[in-house]
């Protein structure tokens, strides 16, 4: 059987994200410095340097293209192509020792993410998907689960107390009493699960872009359902990814809309 014909754009995007990752990694469980952002969050020397590297190489590959970043902001003219990097996703995780983390990397373009990748290099986990071309882990196609039913299902969020919206943490727990397994397994590793069929649902509570554009192709193409918490595909400010069989029903009992088709 012949391997799958990709296009530059997957390999340009496998390697981005090869880099920041590679960078993120070699400062993991190294006794890093914590800084507090104005936000709350968390940051080290180790996201910037990531996604520095991972500019470096856009820049390398792409001269013309635009880049925003969780930690360095925004360079380039938008309106052609747009680059959107999360270094560490899950510095909270990074910071403690803690394997579930991983370097974000996606384009846009016109308003659309076309391509998207996870490197979870301390698990082992690295996703890429471009539109129409699939998701790829490790070299292999990756699919939703094909669970069907909500009591044997598997459901993540990256913490039950950040869904702060006050009816949505009601709504989850009364879902999770449902279910066979419900864990905080979170940030972006939960949704690297349900790519590759080992969850049904991950949510998530007020995100920034950078959380969530690399989400979106890589459950789409591995054949699963992405919305925001109104039922919007695209980029918004939290998230929904579930399989596709079980993607009403768990909104539903999620209280969000049906997504548009």
């Amino acid at each position: 059987m012949n391997p799958p014909v990709r296009s530059p754009l997957y390999w340009a995007v496998e390697e981005v994200a090869r880099s920041c990752g590679d960078v993120a990694f070699s400062h993991f469980r190294k006794g890093l410095v914590v800084e507090l952002k104005a936000d709350g969050s968390e940051v080290t020397r180790a996201d910037r340097e990531a996604e520095a590297a991972a500019r470096a190489c856009v820049h390398r590959l792409f001269p013309n293209d635009a880049v925003l970043g969780e930690e360095l902001g925004s360079e380039g003219d938008a309106t052609h192509r747009r680059w959107i990097i999360d270094p560490i996703d899950g510095t909270r995780s990074f910071v403690r020792g803690v394997p579930l983390w991983g370097s974000l990397v996606a384009v846009e373009e016109a308003g659309v993410v076309i391509a998207g990748a996870i490197n979870c290099p301390a698990t082992g986990d690295f996703l890429v998907a471009v539109r129409g071309e699939g998701c790829w882990h490790n070299d292999t196609r990756a699919s939703v689960s094909r669970v069907s039913t909500i009591d044997t299902s598997t459901i993540l969020a990256t913490d039950q107390r950040f869904l702060r919206t006050p009816s949505r943490a009601p709504r989850f727990a009364a879902l999770a009493g449902r279910v066979a397994h419900a864990r905080t397994w979170g940030d972006c590793y939960g949704y690297v699960l349900v790519a590759t069929g080992r969850a049904e649902l991950m949510v998530d509570d007020r995100m920034g872009p950078w959380d969530i554009a690399a989400l979106i192709p890589v459950i789409e193409e591995a054949g699963g359902v992405f919305t925001d918490w109104q039922g919007r595909r695209g980029i918004g400010r939290d998230a929904v990814a579930t399989n596709a069989v079980l993607a009403e029903e768990f909104r539903n009992a999620l209280g969000v809309p049906e997504p548009a088709s």
